[in-house]
């Protein structure tokens, strides 16, 4: 049954002052929260390694943010801003970013009311003539549409975004894409093109604090969840189980599943993120449909599926039910999508820590972290007011130990 949860219940001031606009010069010089059986300790992002077991096994999102903010200009002037958001043909991320001369997307079309059709051209006399680079309306939606690029030159889309497009960092910064967020605005190990949002705990990571893991025996793996414009979308609705969540695409290896079963049996998995959470713990799922629908297609996890029934499997079990779904196909990977969503009365099967910034208030993110913690999250965040901790994407970290107490 879905759990009947008021999101105003989840709320906390934020003054606005406290919103980290921008990063620190130093990623790992972030603060760190860490919490662990109802305690609490202040600390450096660069310890975050003395504060999580030896041999503990770390999961990572190696999505890599792409500019996906484009500024087409209407033969009046007027500008419509394109967010892409995920390719419609080529549907693969790969092959729609090495397209040449044209590939479709879903995308939000901002000042989308002054778009009724016809082609755009790409507003900005910087960019050379040859590309030529201009957009079509194929399919008008209420909330997304689907759009045809087209350019002239030989660039791959990878290419052409990188040369027109805009880092589309959250809209609570409330300012423009600067120089700065190229950079900053992606973690360190960003691997494959696909997301529109930073995995932000992820943000503080450098290779002083991942040799730091290394040293101590903490295994690091990776996990691509590409994440959606969904993930800034806020609640509307006075209660939880009216709001719609959004679906990501995620990947992990075959051996990526084989390691983590064992992980799963030590206790000691570290998520670093609410995306690599919400791969982990969709896995189990996964895995239920493979023990019970062998010989069929894996569907993508649904919103409330955790909610609706009793599950007998332990999460070993699924996770080598998938293990031999694969087999079973000769493949090495599992390519699939997640809507599920977090809230208090959740059971989380895969993650026993997790690292991860501090969110906002009325947020399915603030309810990922109550699910995970319990009420303890309001003295935390209390805590972290009071002690003058940086919020949101650019903000400081935590380190989270699971409450046993309602797991």
């Amino acid at each position: 049954m879905e759990p009947v949860i008021k999101i105003s219940d989840f709320t906390y001031p934020l003054p606005d002052e406290r919103i980290a606009k921008y990063p620190l010069a130093e990623r790992d010089s972030s603060k760190l929260l860490v919490y662990k059986d109802g305690r609490v300790l202040d600390d450096t992002f660069y310890n975050i390694a003395s504060h999580i077991p030896q041999d503990s096994f770390m999961v990572f999102n190696n999505t890599k943010v792409v500019p996906a903010r484009l500024f087409f200009r209407k033969k009046t002037g007027a500008l419509i801003e394109i967010l892409c958001l995920n390719p419609v043909s080529p549907a693969e991320y790969i092959g729609s970013f090495s397209s040449k001369k044209s590939c479709s997307w879903s995308v939000v079309v901002g000042n989308a009311k002054k778009w009724k059709g016809g082609e755009l051209y790409f507003y900005s006399d910087s960019i050379g003539k040859e590309l030529n680079f201009r957009v079509e309306l194929l399919q008008k939606g209420e909330k997304t549409s689907v759009v045809l690029f087209k350019w002239d030159t030989d660039e791959t889309f990878s290419e052409v975004l990188d040369r027109c497009g805009k880092v589309p960092i959250p809209p609570y910064l409330n300012r423009d894409t600067e120089e700065i967020d190229k950079k900053r605005y992606q973690t360190i190990y960003a691997r494959f093109e696909g997301s529109v949002a930073a995995p932000t705990a992820g943000l503080h990571f450098t290779d002083r604090v991942l040799n730091s893991l290394d040293n101590k025996n903490i295994k690091r793996e990776n996990v691509c969840l590409h994440v959606g414009a969904g993930t800034f979308a806020p609640v509307k609705s006075e209660f939880i189980s009216d709001h719609q969540m959004h679906s990501e695409p995620f990947s992990v290896s075959k051996e990526f599943l084989k390691d983590l079963v064992k992980a799963v049996k030590k206790g000691s998995v570290v998520a670093v993120g609410t995306t690599s959470t919400r791969t982990l713990e969709s896995l189990y799922y996964i895995g239920v449909q493979c023990i019970e629908h062998p010989n069929e297609t894996i569907r993508p996890v649904s919103q409330w599926e955790p909610y609706n029934r009793e599950y007998k499997y332990d999460i070993s079990e699924a996770l080598e039910a998938i293990v031999s779904y694969l087999d079973s196909r000769s493949l090495s990977q599992l390519i699939a999508a997640t809507s599920i969503i977090i809230v208090p009365g959740f059971k989380y099967r895969v993650v026993d820590m997790l690292v991860t910034n501090f969110h906002q208030p009325q947020s399915t993110l603030l309810l990922l972290i109550s699910a995970f913690i319990g009420d303890d999250w309001r003295a935390l965040y209390t805590h972290a007011l009071e002690s003058g901790y940086r919020f949101l994407s650019y903000g400081d970290s935590s380190l989270l130990f699971k409450n046993r107490k309602i797991l």
